[in-house]
């Protein structure tokens, strides 16, 4: 057993029949009253974000999480087969599982998957990937007086992300898979 002085980002404990993980937490001593612990908690299998408020040194039962790595091989219809890089084994993985984020995996990236007493509870693909542009529109000087500065751009993966006008095509970027923002271009 753990109690909120063991409070840390990242902990992972049972609540209510259900595995969360902090997100943040802030110890809080008021004037009046007792201390207490505000988090925001993250449920690990919807990934829906809670706040939840304990009292000071309320007991919690920790959960060891095991993080799994996978290679990404390839997309079967609505599905990703993903292979256990310790056994060789391949799983067919729903893209609705995975979460968003998907449309940026290219072949052989690694997925993590997030285990607690051999249950698969979701996974992890990384937050930053740099992928090549396939097809874009060339910039042109003055294209910026309509306003925008940005213009569509097919990555390799075959999602298409907003650009800067001096991005072309073959160019390498990073783009940040939570949001699917572009955010510099890579030089090789």
């Amino acid at each position: 057993m753990a109690d909120t002085s063991d409070f840390r980002n990242g902990l992972a404990f049972n609540m209510d029949g259900e595995i969360v993980q902090i997100i943040e937490f802030q110890h809080v001593k008021p004037g009046k009253g007792g201390a207490f612990v505000r988090t925001k908690l993250k449920r690990l299998r919807t990934g829906a974000t809670v706040d939840k408020t304990f009292r000071s040194g309320e007991k919690i039962d920790p959960v060891f999480l095991e993080r799994v790595e996978y290679q990404y091989l390839y997309r079967q219809g609505e599905e990703l087969v993903l292979m256990d890089l310790d056994s060789f084994e391949q799983i067919n993985v729903p893209e609705a599982v995975i979460g968003d984020g998907t449309e940026f995996l290219k072949e052989e990236m690694k997925v993590l998957a997030l285990v607690a007493n051999d249950d698969v509870l979701g996974y992890e693909i990384p937050n930053f990937v740099e992928l090549e542009i396939a097809q874009t529109d060339p910039g042109f000087k003055g294209d910026t007086v309509s306003g925008s500065s940005t213009k569509p751009a097919t990555l390799e993966t075959g999602a298409v992300i907003q650009v800067p006008y001096h991005i072309k095509e073959g160019d390498v970027v990073k783009v940040d898979t939570r949001s699917g923002a572009y955010l510099e271009r890579v030089k090789r």
